[in-house]
């Protein structure tokens, strides 16, 4: 089994933010991935959608034995698990959350489908807080 470098975003903009970013890494950590580096914090307004809260966000370099969609169904049941209820590939729209993770490079493959599209484009070209924050990553 290989191990496979995995570049992720996490951002919370409800609650203690910095604490539910440590929260969601360390439950990455607990389920066997190793945690290799972590950004600085970095705070943004929201994208995609209008909310008074403000994001923290963070980058993380980790390393996998799980496959892509063993991955996201692992960071999809960390974010139920810390209280996120709605999904916005399921639903379309983006809103408030406890904890968004979301996969941005996956040791350098290009794959799509209907539940994750890797490279995460919107993270590596359109969005400027990630921009900042991948730039020592990517």
């Amino acid at each position: 089994m290989s191990q496979h470098k995995v570049v992720l975003l996490l951002g919370s903009n409800l609650g203690d933010q910095k604490k539910n970013l440590q929260t969601a890494l360390d439950k990455i950590e607990q389920a066997g991935n190793e945690i290799r580096e972590v950004s600085d914090f970095l705070t943004s307004e929201p994208v995609e959608f209008a909310s008074s809260n403000i994001f923290c966000n963070i980058a993380s370099i980790i390393f996998t034995h799980l496959s892509p969609f063993q991955l996201l169904t692992l960071i999809k049941r960390i974010e139920v698990e810390m209280g996120r209820t709605d999904d916005t590939t399921v639903t379309g729209e983006h809103t408030d959350r406890v904890i968004d993770i979301d996969i941005v490079t996956f040791n350098g493959i290009k794959f799509i489908s209907e539940r994750l599209k890797i490279p995460h484009q919107k993270h590596l070209s359109e969005r400027e807080f990630s921009r900042i924050l991948l730039k020592d990553f990517i």
